[in-house]
């Protein structure tokens, strides 16, 4: 059941308030490496002054940019689940550190281990619709995939196109391999005291109303077993950087680590591309699930062993399809 207003608003004050009476905390961000291109992407005080700019385009970017804001609004169309676009690209998908979405527009058509074939910037959207939202993407070439991709674009304006080595992209800094100490236990202790708060003691984030408030992480309402955030590497450095609101660099490397842990060993709807058998599956995409948890034992069951696709009526959506030039 969606939590009432008066509940949620009470939560996020007691949250506002017990972050305040600890000590501040610095974002301790990481430095950029020498070498690297910076991009600052425009703002939307940057889009609504651009006297050079048809209005129509503005529509269009807005629109996209509306999309990305509120993908709620297309519940039970593109998105099954409580995410939102800027649920894990924050910042209106501009932040460096953050996941940020304009090197999708600058860097493809490229080739992607994920999926293992050159990919284009709409099919990147088809991705993060298929995965992390557990839905059903917009048509190539629809109005709202091309709302999307004008918006992706217009945050890359000004940037190096086909520039690889771009600081702050993605959430990757911590590298890729769990360290050898990492600890579920401590994961779940950390969780409690550190993100229980806003997303709940059980996982399932919080609600105002049919609003969306704090995202679940785990659940029939997160992102699937095929989500780039299911990664423990991912979701590691996302934490570190992003996590928790309003005290980012709170948490150290580990226990950003061992919360990823923790949050990513639970169960959430199944990966799109499963066979059938969830080890099967893990071996066969195993470039990706190396990463995950997906198809390892946990309290003596294996982890997407099943059938659950959450509250989407389908395993795969159509769109989510191989190429190759053979």
């Amino acid at each position: 059941m969606f939590k009432s207003t008066t509940a949620v608003v009470t939560a996020t004050l007691l949250a506002s308030a017990a972050y305040a009476q600890q000590p501040e905390v610095p974002v301790n961000l990481p430095a950029y490496k020498e070498g690297q291109y910076v991009h600052q992407a425009p703002t939307l005080d940057d889009l609504m002054n651009d006297q050079k700019m048809n209005p129509e385009l503005r529509k269009v970017i807005l629109r996209g940019r509306d999309i990305f804001m509120n993908t709620q609004q297309f519940r039970g169309k593109y998105v099954f689940n409580d995410m939102n676009c800027k649920s894990c690209h924050m910042g209106e998908g501009r932040m460096n550190w953050s996941g940020p979405v304009w090197p999708a527009a600058t860097t493809l058509p490229d080739y992607r281990g994920k999926n293992k074939h050159v990919n284009s910037l709409e099919e990147r959207i088809v991705g993060c619709f298929s995965f992390s939202m557990n839905g059903k993407p917009p048509e190539y070439g629809s109005d709202d995939m091309l709302a999307l991709a004008a918006y992706h674009q217009w945050l890359a304006k000004g940037a190096k196109v086909y520039e690889t080595n771009i600081g702050g992209r993605g959430f990757g800094h911590l590298g890729r391999d769990m360290p050898a100490d990492i600890s579920y236990d401590n994961g779940a202790q950390v969780y409690q005291q550190q993100c229980a708060l806003c997303h709940g003691a059980d996982g399932q984030g919080q609600h105002a109303g049919d609003k969306v408030v704090f995202p679940p992480l785990w659940g029939d309402r997160s992102y699937n077993w095929g989500a780039g955030m299911v990664r423990v590497y991912t979701a590691a450095s996302f934490i570190k950087n992003n996590m928790p609101l309003g005290k980012t660099g709170a948490l150290s490397e580990k226990d950003a680590w061992d919360v990823a842990l923790f949050v990513n060993s639970q169960e959430r709807p199944q990966d799109p591309r499963y066979t059938g058998d969830a080890k099967e599956t893990r071996e066969k995409y195993l470039n990706f699930h190396k990463y995950s948890m997906y198809g390892t034992e946990r309290d003596g069951k294996i982890l997407g062993q099943h059938d659950n696709t959450g509250e989407k009526p389908f395993l795969k959506p159509d769109l989510l399809r191989p190429r190759n030039f053979d």
